[in-house]
């Protein structure tokens, strides 16, 4: 009896030691939820623990340490993962560093801390990142003007600008709600908040945002946009020397003549060359937005395809763009994607339509920091309007649409190269 309980013990503990890893499969046979395991990696990372992102590995899965604590966890949240052997594991690093396959193996080593500059208080639309921080259950700070002019800033790795405008024209909303009560209290708010601030109008306070923003990028942080933030964001940077382009219902009083040709290209981030929408009544910023210009496209073939990189020699870009299909549905919002000639030729284009000619997801280096701007509301809600409800996500817990902005989320955290700037 001695001898087979020792025999026993033997064969328990060869087997424990070699389950050295967890591996959270995000292909699309093997996960059943991609968006939490997202969270269940940003946990492990809170445990001082680091993290293998296997890029282009079965839809870029992650190599977890072994631990009964994270078994239990993947288990409580229902996310899928295998236990791997020593022998197993290090098979699969051979052969992701094997020269002959497009994949490679990135460390992630901390938990990035994540801020999201919202206004407080309800919105009469809701924002696709905080839902899918909140349902991956990764931790954020809401952070607005007060935050962002103070230089609380520096204390984020990683911001996403909510959806915003940063011109100062309300989101060009006035055509069809000035009289709704929503938008008169806002822009009641938005006054009151420029005055104890210290500026005269919205647009100028606006202005002051951007600016920082953008400070904070070129210091070294990680910014990621989608929908009305991202080329609102741009738009105030090509008219940050005090060019005024509000009408007078905007900010009470006329804007500045052929301001137009006063904008300064070379102080955006992404876009270059766009002309700018005069009317208040028109629902839109300028040209960069193709929502006015792709027609009417049918909702049932609406896609758009993200790139193919080198993972060994273009890890960045091959991160963001870790999925388990190469081909995400399109989705609609005040902007919903980039005319292609609107975009410098610096920027990446990480996902495109190239039947209309669209950039919907893009990506770029700004000084020491990187930023990235996707098109689009709502990855899940086609044609999401104001008031509409929030999306479920427990229903679309492998939305690959939503899995683009996690990706942006666990950037920060790998090890990168030192990039030119």
């Amino acid at each position: 009896m001695r001898s087979f309980l020792l025999s026993l013990f033997f064969v328990l503990f060869s087997l424990e030691i070699s389950a050295s890893s967890i591996l959270i499969p995000m292909d699309a046979e093997g996960q059943k939820n991609h968006l939490k395991a997202y969270g269940i990696t940003y946990w492990v990372l809170t445990k001082q623990q680091k993290v293998q992102w296997l890029l282009n590995y079965r839809g870029g899965s992650f190599l977890l340490p072994d631990g009964e604590n994270i078994r239990k966890e993947c288990q409580i949240r229902g996310v899928s993962f295998e236990i791997l052997s020593d022998g197993q594991t290090q098979g699969i690093i051979e052969s992701i560093s094997s020269p002959s396959q497009n994949q490679e193996a990135v460390i992630l080593e901390k938990a990035p801390k994540v801020a999201v500059y919202s206004p407080k208080g309800n919105q009469p639309w809701d924002d696709a990142v905080t839902m899918v921080l909140t349902y991956a259950e990764i931790p954020y700070v809401t952070v607005y003007d007060e935050e962002v002019l103070d230089d609380k800033l520096v204390l984020y790795d990683w911001l996403h600008l909510h959806h915003e405008d940063f011109t100062g024209q309300y989101g060009k909303f006035y055509g069809a709600y000035r009289a709704a009560p929503w938008y008169i209290e806002q822009k009641k708010e938005a006054e009151a908040l420029a005055a104890k601030l210290g500026y005269g109008k919205v647009s100028e306070e606006k202005r002051a945002v951007a600016l920082k923003i953008r400070n904070y990028v070129i210091g070294g942080g990680f910014m990621f946009a989608m929908c009305s933030a991202t080329d609102s964001f741009d738009i105030a940077l090509s008219a940050s020397d005090d060019i005024d382009i509000c009408e007078p219902m905007f900010d009470g009083d006329p804007s500045d003549a052929n301001y137009q040709s006063k904008l300064d290209f070379n102080k955006t981030f992404a876009f270059k060359d766009f002309i700018l929408e005069r009317s208040p009544l028109k629902y839109e910023f300028s040209t960069i937005d193709m929502t006015q210009k792709r027609g009417n496209v049918p909702k049932e073939s609406d896609y758009f395809s993200l790139m193919d990189f080198s993972a060994k020699w273009d890890p960045v870009p091959t991160m963001l763009c870790q999925n388990h299909t190469a081909l995400v549905k399109g989705f609609m919002g005040q902007t919903t994607a980039f005319d292609r000639k609107s975009v410098k030729p610096t920027v990446l284009v990480l996902g495109e339509n190239k039947l209309n000619e669209e950039a919907r997801y893009i990506h770029g280096i700004k000084g020491k920091g990187f930023f990235t701007f996707y098109g689009g509301h709502d990855p899940e809600d086609y044609q999401h309007r104001v008031g509409d409800p929030k999306t479920e996500l427990e229903l679309h817990p492998t939305s690959p649409g939503y899995r683009l902005i996690l990706n942006n989320v666990l950037f920060p955290a790998a090890q990168k190269k030192k990039q030119k700037t």
